[in-house]
């Protein structure tokens, strides 16, 4: 039996898109983003990308980036 991971925790960015819907970026995973009609839905579908995207760097035998938490004070 599969044991199912749960998707690594990493700092995201979420903001309203120009259509509307909410965008969501990883910073620490360049490329990795989604958006969604709901904070809900684009929580839940950057979730997705994040394991689809971790899955393929580990396939490619590719270093898996390191989640950096980076605060900016102005």
């Amino acid at each position: 039996m599969a044991t199912q991971t749960k998707p690594q925790q990493r700092q995201v960015l979420l903001y309203p898109g120009e259509d509307g819907y909410f965008v969501v970026e990883v910073p620490s995973l360049p490329g990795c983003i989604s958006q969604g009609k709901t904070r809900k839905e684009a929580l839940s579908n950057i979730e997705e990308a994040i394991t689809i995207y971790i899955e393929v760097l580990e396939e490619q035998g590719e270093n898996i980036p390191e989640d950096q938490i980076e605060i900016v004070l102005v």
